[in-house]
């Protein structure tokens, strides 16, 4: 072979070795990207009709079957001050935490020696804290889903397996989802063979008094099994400012630790995944109200929750449901639709031409049942579409185009839940007024007064400084609202909001727009 061949063997042979180190070592250190097209295999639904009577072995076949695909999951973060999540049903916690909540931890140094800010200037150790949940096996490669509040935050995530509770394996968050506290864990580490996995039922199956099963670990006892019944479905539950979620309510035990585990029919298969509970001042355990977000919620999300971002559709606007007396003075001919009752000025809607009072009633072609349905509608349309929304106006049909945005829920809690606090209303001008049939004290108007409550420059109102707690504006209306209009007419002081109020007549609705935090409030208040 001649030299200048033999040298460009040995080239070659360099670089393909090189390259092949190269990937071995970015398969080491997680250097290669994952795959944009790589997906999970989310378990097929089975909608096939719930059947047959009950044995003396059902649920002990559903235990057996299900428990392994059952896992305990611990994670560690950073301390939070005044952390008080584990009093509210959220993370879990051992019998331990709570003795040491309570009383210390005899035997151990004072807790300025345990963070290392002791004397012997040992250096300080940032402060951390663990918490537990549960979460479920759904792809034999290693996915789990458990609840976003057992894992936010987490700085480390241990999962430990059915059979063997004295080894952490390693995950990480895939995809997490707070509007439906779910998450999507993959094992870094991961065992030798397949895992098991679990079936889908289809929730929407699911009746008050059917049996379920709920398996977890609370309190830290893992593959605890409860067995209780549906109490109801559909159940409205809060999950952040302004937005609500479905789920079903069950009086099978849930407990702190439950969170992300399980919840089962009678033919072993997952309909919801146990989240919450309501606790009282005598317990934080369980009293027989539980919650869990139905399975198939969580199902449509899998495919977004796989590629690590959910996205969400919004239009700006906050809406409140309808009133159940006096619709008809909105024009409407049953008790449907959603009130608009904040349109904030940068938003898709205000830019559109939808204002504070109107009454969305149809959403792109599809009539809007109550206000709950239309934000449902609403976050499942594509940002970037454009469609046509329905008001009612002054009893006057008109038609918006809007085009979506995507949500962004962090940008939309700090805008709801930063407002201010109502300010003490100012006395320089003490006329007040009586607001005879809606149980308000009223006052003028101030500049001084405008200017704190920062009020569009101009604005004149009249400010609430009473409300009697067993009046209809209670719960409406609040100390520090400043009534803008009554019924569509402008109000420039206390005597004029009164005068206008008089003129509603008794079991009929106050169309009232105020100024409430920042931003102008659409309130009705039904007159007595």
């Amino acid at each position: 072979m001649s030299t200048r061949k033999t040298t460009l063997f040995y080239a070659l042979l360099i670089a393909v070795a090189s390259l092949a180190v190269g990937m071995v070592l970015a398969s080491r250190l997680d250097l290669t990207p994952a795959s944009s097209a790589q997906t999970i295999n989310v378990p097929a639904t089975n909608s096939a009709p719930i059947t047959g009577p009950l044995s003396a072995d059902t649920f002990r076949n559903i235990a057996k079957s299900v428990t392994p695909s059952v896992v305990n999951i611990r994670t560690e973060m950073k301390a939070k001050s005044n952390d008080l999540t584990e009093f509210f049903g959220g993370r879990g916690t051992t019998p331990d935490d709570l003795f040491h909540r309570f009383f210390g931890n005899p035997g151990q140094q004072d807790d300025q020696d345990q963070r290392g800010g002791n004397r012997r200037g040992r250096p300080q150790r940032e402060p951390k804290t663990s918490a537990a949940g549960t979460g479920f096996v759904i792809s034999k490669d290693g996915f789990i889903l458990t609840n976003n509040h057992v894992v936010e935050d987490a700085t480390k995530i241990e999962v430990y397996l059915y059979g063997d509770d004295e080894t952490p394996y390693t995950a990480k968050v895939i995809g997490r989802d707070q509007l439906t506290d779910s998450a999507l864990l993959e094992l870094v580490d991961k065992p030798k063979g397949a895992l098991p996995e679990v079936k889908f039922g289809d929730s929407a199956q699911m009746a008050p008094g059917d049996w379920v099963m709920a398996i977890g670990n609370p309190f830290g006892y893992r593959h605890t099994v409860t067995v209780g019944v549906v109490s109801a479905v559909g159940r409205a539950f809060p999950v952040t400012n302004g937005r609500n979620n479905d789920m079903i309510q069950t009086d099978a035990a849930i407990n702190p630790g439950n969170s992300g585990g399980p919840l089962l029919n009678v033919r072993g298969e997952v309909i919801g995944m146990n989240t919450a509970i309501i606790t009282n001042s005598q317990t934080e355990g369980n009293i027989g109200i539980g919650f869990a977000v139905p399975i198939n919620t969580i199902h449509d999300l899998l495919p977004q929750l796989r590629t690590g971002k959910i996205t969400r559709g919004r239009i700006g606007v906050s809406v409140i449901a309808v009133p159940r007396e006096a619709y008809q003075d909105f024009g409407l001919k049953e008790r449907k639709g959603a009130v608009v009752a904040q349109v904030p000025s940068s938003g898709p809607a205000a830019k559109a031409g939808i204002e504070p009072g109107d009454v969305i009633v149809e959403y792109n072609g599809r009539p809007i049942a109550n206000n709950d349905e239309l934000v449902k509608m609403v976050v499942a349309t594509r940002p970037g579409t454009s469609v046509p929304v329905k008001v009612l106006r002054n009893r006057q049909e008109k038609t918006f185009n809007v085009t979506v945005e995507e949500l962004d829920l962090e940008a939309e809690q700090q805008a709801t839940g930063g407002g201010r606090r109502n300010q003490e209303p100012d006395t320089q001008q003490p006329e007040q007024q009586g607001a005879s049939g809606f149980g308000l004290t009223l006052e003028n108007l101030t500049s001084q007064l405008s200017r704190r409550l920062r009020l569009p420059s101009g604005q004149s109102g009249a400010i609430v400084t009473d409300v009697d707690p067993d009046g209809p504006s209670a719960g409406a209306l609040r100390q520090g609202d400043v009534i803008l209009s009554v019924n569509g007419r402008s109000v420039s002081n206390a005597s004029e909001a009164q005068r206008e109020l008089q003129k509603v007549q008794s079991g009929h609705l106050a169309q009232l727009r105020v100024w409430r935090g920042d931003n102008e409030t659409f309130v009705p208040v039904r007159k007595e």
